[in-house]
């Protein structure tokens, strides 16, 4: 297609500078992959939501706040919509969801989190996060 207007300085330079841009090169791209985080399966206390260990015993408490883990509140088939609050055939009504019971159903609840920062990233302490961040 030619230009509308013949004089001389009229779109000029966009041509030049068509000309003078190297070619893109052809054929496939280099992929790279990111690196993505990885997942784990977690337990976290329903009271405090601090991380515990996935196995829990019947006498078992949460380190930080010594809640009963073998409880209602804990477990994966707790649904306040259901009846008697538990997805599963119970008999009869548990009164108090947050202590220790002998449900033959219990079942830790377990949510899958990514993994967010690696273990040997972080500081041990408050005092060698400080010493990192003004490191000489």
């Amino acid at each position: 297609m030619e230009r509308k207007y013949r004089q001389r300085g009229y779109m000029d330079r966009d041509k030049e500078e068509k000309q003078k841009r190297p070619p893109k090169p052809q054929g496939p791209r280099e992929f790279r992959s990111k690196p993505m985080p990885g997942f784990r399966e977690a337990f976290r206390c329903a009271m405090c939501g601090s991380t515990v260990a996935l196995e829990v015993q019947l006498e078992s408490q949460c380190p930080k706040c010594k809640a009963d883990l073998h409880s209602c509140k804990q477990c994966a088939f707790f649904d306040t919509a259901a009846r008697f609050e538990c997805t599963q055939p119970i008999p009869e009504r548990i009164p108090r969801k947050s202590t220790r019971n002998q449900c033959r159903f219990f079942e830790a609840k377990k949510s899958v989190e990514r993994e967010t920062s690696s273990a040997t990233s972080r500081p041990k302490d408050a005092r060698q996060a400080f010493n990192d961040l003004f490191k000489k």
